[in-house]
């Protein structure tokens, strides 16, 4: 019978090539025994989203069996069949054969190239199957009297992952779905990356390669992987999860009102997750998201116990959590903390005085370890974690319903990660002193337990000695369209911005306080308070504000131009700054921090100026934005402290980001830091020569060889290199690491004014020490001047 059944698969090989030179191309609807896609034939779904062919990838010249959005016209496969096994010419054919099997021939072989997993039984004919291209991708082989499916290619994914796949493990028939990246470009054949589910502890999705996690997107949380903190582009909104005793699974879908938004996500072999999103007006894929997209997303970067925090590339972004302090100080100072932390001087955290520490916005621990109680609440979840001597933290399982749930942590607390403006919160135990410690400060690790929303009653006294005009919520929303995306200007740390126009006409810009934002109630009436009591050209003046249905809003004057940012960093936009916008906006942000400094009735510190902090009028004035952040000094006060450090990380001096002092020197170097980004039309975050140094190092270095002004843009005209050249050596006066080294504000506003002599720049903060020569200026004494006809360091 055997024999028989392969004399007939012979005979049909044969026939299909006997007469496939007199065939011509076919576009076809489905696969049946006499109805063959053969190289150069197109299967097309019902609705012609999908196509089926052969296809080479790259620069292969190898053919394979690949389904592709039909509208690419680079057909991107999607998934490969035979793709560890190609086909050297052009004569393959994709059939069912006698025994009802999916199978791909090539015109010099005897036996199937490749074939479907699947066993038919012997009774059936092959007759009784069909093959077709489904609207979401599947191809599916179907027995015709039932229509049951048999086999889908849905159940062996290639290296994308589509809509309405699932991915996961069928715990019945022990089929695992995963996602493995091609080997290169031109070879779809099965790669060393992987990105899969694994049901280990408290199931959680993981990327591999050779088997290593190299990311984690952690664990279910209800509507999301705890370990992705922003993903697609809206348009996924019906994303599935399941697990129970059947199976573990996950699957996105795309909402009904979205049929032409095609996606695609593809795992990389140089170890990448990306989503794609089709862009019909240009006719290509676009990256929407991908993974891992900084330092912080590599798994373990910082040990067991460790969190790491991305915000700041010019720091060691990884720090112990509290309670803990690295196993070996000398392997963090040099910026390796693969070690990680244990608990301080041997603590114990079993002795009837310790208690749990909130971490809020943080990317949850790795759950390999953890255990899962769906029936508790998050109050019964601290009590019986307490008891459990070996539980080192809790939080719970699900963030849509409430706290259901509760998961535990028993071990290493390992792949934490700090999130800007999302995350979760997690309480970790820690012993009666450090619970004491951090409770005292209210601060942990910079984020900061969510605070009551103001009332109107709050600003006291103080609101009307400032005569702050209250505007009711519905004027603010009929201003701005209910807050339409439309009228959305852009979005920061605390909240969104949304232009507006009052009945009147008049413009405004609208600061909306986020509800789940860190910017509680002290900043919120920092910031009404302080911008209503300055007035100077170049701070932006406040209209009013807005506190209603815990809603927090203050009312800025509309600047048309937006920030600073938009035109500085903005390859197209920078062209419309010559020098002396430049050098104008330069002075006025100086003027308008020396009168913050020293002119007004108040002495206030910013805390955190910089390029999106300093918005500009119709006439390119800048004006200083954003008081959220600022300090009040009295009197002669220059300095404080502070356990809560606030700002953003590239900008801050060396001394308020390390120890939490800040004075007005820490608002010079800020300065500085913004004076060299105007000039340099590059972000201080970008790093140069190796990753060697950043912004202000790279300034640095040319500095001393007599190149500084190597860093001014192309587009400036360069008649203007002496003023140019002035302004740098400012900067870099500004940024020196000794607070006592920098200039005041007083004095940058005079050296911005005339041509007298320059101090000699001492090493700037935050750079790469080198050894230099005895000609080194920051060893120089700094007793010397320099002028701006002076390049060369001496």
């Amino acid at each position: 019978m055997k024999s028989l059944e392969a004399f007939l698969d012979t005979i049909l090989i044969l026939l299909i090539f006997v007469y496939q030179p007199f065939c011509l191309s076919l576009v076809l609807d489905s696969i049946t025994p006499n109805n063959t896609v053969k190289d150069g034939d197109v299967l097309l779904s019902g609705q012609k989203t999908f196509a089926l062919g052969f296809f080479s990838p790259g620069k292969s010249r190898y053919r394979y069996v690949g389904i592709w959005y039909y509208k690419d016209p680079e057909k991107t496969a999607v998934w490969v069949a035979n793709r560890d096994d190609p086909i050297n010419e052009t004569s393959g054919v994709l059939a069912i054969d006698s025994k009802g099997r999916l199978i791909i021939y090539a015109k010099d072989q005897n036996s199937p190239i490749w074939s479907a997993n699947v066993s038919v039984p012997s009774e059936k004919s092959s007759s009784s199957f069909i093959a077709k291209l489904l609207d979401v991708g599947n191809l599916v082989l179907i027995k015709q009297d039932n229509s049951t499916v048999i086999w889908q290619s849905f159940d062996y994914p290639t290296n994308t992952y589509l809509p309405f796949m699932k991915l996961g493990l069928n715990r019945k028939s022990g089929l695992n779905r995963f996602i493995s990246s091609w080997k290169s470009a031109d070879d779809p054949g099965t790669g060393n990356c992987t990105y899969r589910i694994d049901s280990t502890g408290y199931p959680q999705m993981f990327a591999y390669k050779n088997r290593v996690p190299f990311w984690r997107a952690g664990s279910w949380t209800g509507q999301r992987w705890s370990g992705v903190s922003t993903m697609t582009n809206g348009f996924l909104d019906n994303t599935s999860y399941v697990n129970n005793q059947d199976e573990i699974s996950v699957m996105y879908g795309i909402s009904t009102d979205s049929n032409s938004v095609f996606s695609r996500f593809v795992i990389e072999e140089s170890e990448t997750v990306r989503q794609f999103t089709w862009q019909d007006q240009g006719h290509e894929w676009v990256e929407s998201w991908y993974a891992p997209n900084d330092w912080c997303d590599s798994y373990k970067r910082c040990g067991g116990n460790g969190n790491c925090d991305p915000s700041d590339v010019s720091r060691f972004e990884c720090v112990c959590l509290p309670g803990f302090e690295p196993r070996s100080q000398k392997s963090w100072e040099l910026r390796d903390a693969s070690g990680g932390c244990m608990r301080k001087g041997g603590a114990r955290t079993c002795e009837g005085r310790e208690g749990f520490l909130k971490m809020t916005r943080v990317k949850l621990p790795d759950t390999s370890n953890a255990l899962v109680e769906m029936g508790l609440s998050l109050r019964e979840c601290k009590k019986k974690c307490l008891k459990d001597c070996n539980c080192t933290a809790y939080t719970s399982v699900d963030e849509t319903k409430d706290g259901v749930g509760c998961l535990s942590w028993h071990g290493d607390l390992v792949d934490v990660k700090t999130y800007s403006n999302t995350g979760f919160d997690l309480y970790i135990r820690v012993d009666a002193t450090t619970l004491v410690k951090e409770s005292q400060s209210k601060t942990l690790l910079g984020n900061i337990p969510p605070e009551t929303f103001l009332k109107e009653s709050d600003l006291g006294d103080d609101r009307a000695d400032s005569d702050v005009p209250l505007f009711d919520l519905h004027t603010i929303a009929a201003a701005t369209a209910n807050f339409s995306v439309d009228n959305k200007l852009g979005q920061g740390g605390f909240g969104s911005v949304y232009k507006g126009i009052l009945s009147n006409g008049k413009e405004i810009a609208v600061k909306r306080l986020s509800k789940c934002s860190g910017q509680g109630s002290q900043e919120f009436k920092n910031e009404v308070m302080l911008i209503a009591k300055l007035q100077h050209r170049n701070l932006v003046r406040i209209l009013g504000c807005c506190i209603e249905e815990k809603e927090k809003m203050i009312v800025y004057e509309y600047l048309p131009n937006k920030s600073l940012d938009c035109f500085i960093f903005d390859g197209e936009k920078r062209k419309s700054l010559d020098w002396q916008k430049l050098f104008n906006i330069i002075c006025g942000v100086a003027r308008g921090m020396l009168y913050l400094h020293h002119d007004s009735r108040l002495r206030i510190i910013h805390r955190d100026l910089k390029a999106s902090n300093v918005l500009l009028d119709t006439a390119m004035n800048p004006k200083i934005a954003d008081f959220g952040m600022a300090r009040i000094f009295g009197g002669e006060q220059i300095e404080a402290d502070t356990n809560r450090v606030v700002g953003t990380y590239g900008y801050m001096s060396p001394e308020y980001a390390m120890e939490g002092r800040f004075s007005i020197k820490s608002d010079v170097y800020s300065f500085g830091v913004l004076l060299l980004e105007i000039i340099a039309g590059k972000k201080n975050t970008i790093y140069y020569e190796n990753f060697d140094s950043n912004l202000v190092g790279h300034v640095w270095d040319l500095w001393i060889e007599g190149k500084a002004l190597e860093i001014m843009d192309s587009s400036l005209d360069k008649s203007y290199a002496s003023e140019a050249l002035r302004c740098i050596i400012i900067g870099l006066l500004c940024v020196q690491e000794l607070a006592t080294d920098r200039p005041t504000m007083s004095a940058v506003v005079s050296m911005l004014g005339n041509d007298s002599a320059l101090p000699r720049p001492k090493q700037p903060a935050f750079v790469c020490k080198r050894s230099y020569t005895s000609g080194d200026p920051s060893t120089s004494g700094g007793a010397k001047s320099v002028t701006c006809t002076e390049v060369e360091a001496r």
